[in-house]
């Protein structure tokens, strides 16, 4: 089965608007891994404008499905996730500003910066994954420097399928049929929702794990959070 980890990004935006401790991250974590989630995403950035430092030290404890920790892999940022041996660390390409992921590595360009990171965690015990667009050649590149998995960049699905959702999926079908050959693990996320998820899903058997989170976390506005982790697990079964 495919696995779901919840971002809690957004749960932590909505905390800071007001400057106190509500809701509670921890709590939300602990919640989403209750109702059925099996891990749990934070991108903890420089300004800490969601996510910060500290949660990630008191999510560390209570976490007991998978925490994955996106970001920018600057010196900063793997003290921490080697501090709290994060499960698996998502190495995206995003500047110190950026609002959002919006591309994914050129790993060939950045192989040797990239390897050294890999090697990094993998001497700390952390599963390390690659963002990268669906493309087979990134996807070669990243398992060529021993990265245990890439997490497929699935805006592109996302904005294309209401047009043609077969013609959408085809790249990323593509570079999974890439990750089984090069023995990589397969992870995916950014954009993905209650009506696009078991399409792709069902066209991409062999994936690991998606992270979602801004749509999800809509979702729980509308239908609660049990509710919402329970489509969400009925689009991957």
């Amino acid at each position: 089965m495919t696995h779901l980890s919840v971002n809690i990004n957004k749960v932590a935006t909505l905390r800071n608007a007001r400057g106190e401790n509500m809701p509670d991250v921890v709590e939300f974590a602990k919640a989403c891994e209750r109702f059925g989630a099996q891990g749990i995403t934070v991108h903890p950035r420089p300004d800490e404008r969601h996510i910060k430092r500290a949660d990630v030290f008191a999510l560390r404890p209570v976490v007991t499905t998978e925490l994955n920790i996106e970001g920018y892999p600057t010196d900063d940022f793997l003290d921490l996730v080697v501090r709290v041996h994060a499960d698996q660390v998502t190495l995206v390409p995003d500047s110190p500003d950026a609002l959002t992921s919006s591309a994914g590595w050129d790993v060939a360009a950045n192989a040797e910066f990239l390897e050294k990171v890999v090697s990094r965690l993998r001497h700390a015990g952390i599963r390390s994954s690659i963002f990268v667009e669906a493309d087979p050649l990134q996807v070669r590149r990243a398992a060529e420097l021993g990265s245990d998995r890439v997490e497929l960049y699935t805006k592109p699905y996302a904005d294309a399928r209401p047009e043609d959702r077969e013609a959408a999926v085809i790249p990323f079908i593509a570079a999974s049929e890439e990750a089984r050959k090069s023995g990589i693990g397969l992870n995916a996320g950014h954009d993905l929702n209650l009506d696009n998820l078991a399409f792709f899903h069902s066209s991409l058997p062999l994936l690991d794990e998606v992270s979602i989170g801004h749509a999800l976390i809509s979702d729980c506005l509308y239908l609660g959070l049990e509710e919402t982790i329970h489509r969400y697990l009925r689009c991957l079964r």
